[in-house]
């Protein structure tokens, strides 16, 4: 089986301010990173544009209708202190949603048995009714959405190990007992959610909290004792990996100490666990990530394992 990667040329045209951290540089990283070694051989497809019925699944009516007339014609538009959309945003943000529906569905149709979307602008910090921390909508969420409504899936997990906590994630899931949401992240950081005392409506949220200063022992206790534990016990029957690299040690956005290696060994476990739970299958998206050099080597050693 193989491991499928959804991209487009149009993520790198989302606009930002000059000095933005989540500038379309990123994407040229990612790039470089995808088409060296084994992995340039491994299958491309376009990032399709979701289609309104889908993201409805997890934003409202009023909100999808907020973000495609805020997007402007020319020029740049401020969301909130950290977020913006200029001409070409909506197109990436839709292909972005789009590119997360269109991996769970190669994916669960048995085309590949894992997935990784290089995608921008990022999507777990997008709440149901807001726009946030460089998010326009919640790909990990949709995505999890659309492969219980459009597929029959009654659990599905979603693993977070972006430095941030996924407030966005979260905010769509709460009430969703068919639905994990596990993360670890820095504590306290942007954007201030993620307490392990927040557990969901249905029991089915976990936060595993992180100091400013540690590093990958324990990042991997956090995981390999806590979360994957309880992410096993839930029994998912598809993954969901909002991969973000912004807990490196370089990234200048967050204050713990990863190194390449651990996201190797993070994402073994979580192939081991899809491996034992759900026939390997994983959809991974691309989240945050700030150092160039750092989220080139790291997504390198994400999707290395992940098509191993």
């Amino acid at each position: 089986m193989t491991t499928l990667l959804f991209t487009s040329s149009r993520f790198a045209e989302h606009e930002v301010p000059e000095g933005h951290a989540e500038r379309s540089e990123r994407m040229a990283a990612v790039d470089r990173a995808l088409g060296s070694g084994d992995l340039a051989g491994l299958e491309r497809r376009e990032a399709p544009r979701a289609g309104r019925d889908a993201l409805l699944r997890g934003h409202s009516e009023a909100y999808v209708s907020r973000i495609e007339a805020a997007a402007p014609q020319d020029g740049i538009v401020q969301l909130d202190p950290d977020t913006f959309m200029g001409a070409h945003s909506l197109e990436a943000a839709l292909r972005g949603a789009g590119g997360a529906l269109a991996a769970t569905d190669a994916v669960l149709s048995g085309e590949a048995e894992r997935a990784f979307v290089a995608s921008r602008p990022p999507g777990h910090h997008a709440e149901r009714e807001a726009a946030m921390g460089f998010c326009l909508f919640s790909n990990a969420a949709l995505a999890a959405l659309h492969a219980r409504e459009a597929h029959g899936l009654r659990r599905v997990a979603v693993l977070d190990f972006d430095v941030h906590h996924g407030n966005g994630t979260q905010d769509v899931l709460w009430d969703e007992p068919g639905m994990f949401y596990a993360s670890s992240h820095e504590w306290p950081l942007y954007p201030g959610t993620g307490e392990p005392s927040e557990r969901g409506a249905a029991g089915t949220v976990r936060n595993a909290t992180l100091a400013a200063g540690e590093g990958g022992a324990a990042f991997r206790r956090a995981w390999g004792e806590d979360l994957l534990p309880q992410i096993a016990a839930f029994g998912p029957e598809l993954l969901i990996v909002s991969a973000g690299f912004d807990a490196h040690a370089a990234d200048p956005l967050a204050n713990l100490q990863l190194v390449e290696d651990d996201f190797e060994w993070i994402t073994a476990e979580i192939r081991a666990l899809a491996d034992s739970q759900c026939g390997g299958r994983i959809v991974s998206l691309l989240e945050g990530g700030y150092d160039l050099g750092a989220l080139e080597r790291s997504v390198a050693c994400h999707v290395k394992r992940l098509a191993r």
